[in-house]
């Protein structure tokens, strides 16, 4: 009989899947942190985490633990050469919350462009004269530079057509064709296409340890240009930003990822009036809670009936042989 850890709470319908299950028991800690979780990681046959860490100690001491299931698609807080080491798959929800974050992301364009914080501000607490600074701008004919078209940059390109905005799109592992044939215009040198736009959409998956748009990348953009990021925290260089938006270099900037989770109180985008934030939100809409927690969940029930996707599995090359029978033919 499997025993399940669910850490940190999911919507309603994953636990209601979870109890539908035959010959499967589970501990449920609502909390959101690892020290909350970690006491019970030993009886455990899997595991279904949400943004806690998973250290290798933690993995070390779950003698039984079989599968690790993400609420997510990132895993960057799962030490996954751990995992490798005993054989044990990682799976991911999948794409359940590429339309979120491309929404989004559309969101915080738009508020930028129609300066909607001072705006809001002005109607409440004067001066409503401020209406006449004509300060807003519209999408129509605009230059929006997608930085990484995957299905999340596909989403932004769409809804970013119906607005009349004219897509470019940067992207070295994608051909030319896929990205026309994804409705944009191939971009191959990252500063050209930073220089032209007038949006600029970030959807890279990871950095690398490194920032994609530093200094020298923000020099390049026009003093008007818009630039959001809902990827991955430190995609964009923080403190340049903040440099290049004290400075007048670029015009705003919408941020929904931090290189530091939460962000320290001291943060200097945190007083800068140009910038809109949000805190790492973007997939995280009421219909995709529920798709999260009914995917990690069935993931975890899927292995143990030996029908777990393994193209859900992000470590599927290094997991063991038995592990290898769990997955579906």
């Amino acid at each position: 009989m499997p025993h399940l850890l669910i850490a940190g709470k999911i919507h309603d319908d994953g636990i209601a899947l979870l109890k539908a299950a035959k010959g499967v028991t589970f501990d449920y800690v609502t909390e959101i942190s690892h020290d909350s979780y970690a006491p019970l990681i030993e009886k455990a046959d899997a595991l279904i985490v949400r943004t806690q860490p998973v250290p290798a100690e933690t993995i070390a001491r779950g003698k039984h633990l079989k599968i690790v299931s993400r609420h997510g698609v990132g895993y960057d807080a799962v030490d996954v050469a751990a995992l490798n080491a005993r054989g044990i798959p990682l799976a991911i929800i999948g794409d359940v919350n590429s339309r979120p974050v491309a929404e989004h992301a559309m969101m915080l364009m738009l508020a930028l462009a129609k300066k909607a914080l001072a705006y809001d501000a002005a109607t409440r607490r004067g001066p409503w004269g401020y209406r006449n600074s004509f300060e807003a701008i519209e999408l129509h004919e605009k230059k929006l530079l997608i930085v990484g078209f995957g299905r999340i940059g596909r989403h932004v390109a769409k809804m970013a057509s119906g607005f009349g905005m004219m897509i470019y799109a940067f992207d070295p592992f994608q051909s030319n064709e896929a990205i026309r044939t994804g409705g944009a215009e191939p971009i191959t040198d990252l500063k050209t296409g930073l220089a032209l736009a007038d949006f600029v959409s970030v959807h890279v998956p990871m950095s690398g340890g490194k920032a994609l748009i530093g200094v020298d990348e923000l020099a390049c953009m026009k003093k008007t240009a818009l630039i959001v990021n809902t990827a991955r925290g430190g995609l964009i260089d923080e403190a340049a930003l903040h440099a290049a938006l004290e400075s007048g270099q670029i015009a705003g900037a919408g941020i929904d990822v931090f290189l530091e989770e939460p962000p320290p109180a001291e943060h200097p985008l945190f007083a800068n009036k140009k910038v809109i934030l949000s805190p790492h939100s973007a997939s995280l809409t009421a219909e995709s809670a529920i798709r999260m927690a009914v995917m990690s969940v069935k993931n975890a029930l899927d292995y143990f009936d030996a029908k777990l996707d393994p193209a859900l599995v992000v470590n599927r090359d290094h997991v063991s042989d038995e592990a290898r029978h769990h997955f579906k033919a």
